[in-house]
């Protein structure tokens, strides 16, 4: 068995499992949802496939982001602190980096769960001595600090062989003290997350796996395991 990580989705080589990590934000508001009772994740690239599944599903409730902003019109954004409580069954959602992740990571992997340090240790433990590859969301399709370092976090749990990226990431997670040091070490992003993102910074409180079953037209549909 060996572990790989791609620091950005356009690096995602076919493997049986792929763990996609979008951890400011996607992957863990998406953990959170499903911890607190959405029965689903509807994820899509773009935001007028939101909106048209949201027309679709009128008991649903739309989120999403560009750029960290909340979406014209979408009842809620994507910060993990809106989704302490199920307002609906369906949850349809639409980010800048983690749901596109998720959807080209579809492409290449047997199996696609989502991690992120809230869910850290479930995520890992799904891996049951597949062939891994851990996809990082990246920033606008570039390296992003945050995502490796958690990405880093999960290589350090799995006993595998270490490509040489896995080997980078786990020594990027070694080089901070916490995750809140590596994640506001990063150089992008908008201020003004500082809440998120000393949420998102926490390890272990979720037991949630979120992991991809099928799609719903465009959007990639997750569920809890």
């Amino acid at each position: 068995m060996h572990i790989d990580v791609a620091f950005t989705p356009a690096e995602t080589a076919p493997s049986p499992l792929g763990i996609v990590v979008d951890v400011l934000r996607a992957t863990s508001t998406i953990a959170q949802a499903l911890a607190a009772g959405y029965e689903r994740v509807l994820c899509c690239a773009e935001i007028e496939e939101a909106r048209t599944l949201r027309q679709e599903l009128p008991s649903s409730l739309v989120g999403g982001e560009r750029k960290a902003v909340q979406i014209e019109g979408f009842d809620v954004g994507a910060s993990p602190r809106e989704f302490l409580e199920a307002r609906a069954e369906t949850l349809i959602l639409s980010t800048t980096n983690g749901t596109r992740a998720i959807l080209e990571t579809a492409k290449h992997c047997d199996d696609v769960v989502l991690g992120s340090l809230l869910n850290l240790d479930a995520v890992t433990a799904a891996v049951r001595g597949r062939d891994t590859i851990v996809v990082c969301a990246g920033f606008q399709g570039a390296f992003a600090l945050d995502d490796a370092y958690c990405a880093g976090r999960i290589v350090q749990l799995v006993e595998a062989s270490r490509t040489d990226a896995a080997i980078g990431s786990e020594l990027i997670a070694r080089a901070y003290p916490t995750a809140l040091d590596a994640f506001n070490a990063r150089t992008y992003g908008p201020p003004g997350l500082e809440e998120d993102i000393a949420f998102c910074a926490r390890e272990n409180l979720l037991q949630v796996v979120p992991r991809l079953v099928g799609m719903v037209g465009p959007a990639a549909e997750i569920r809890a395991s």
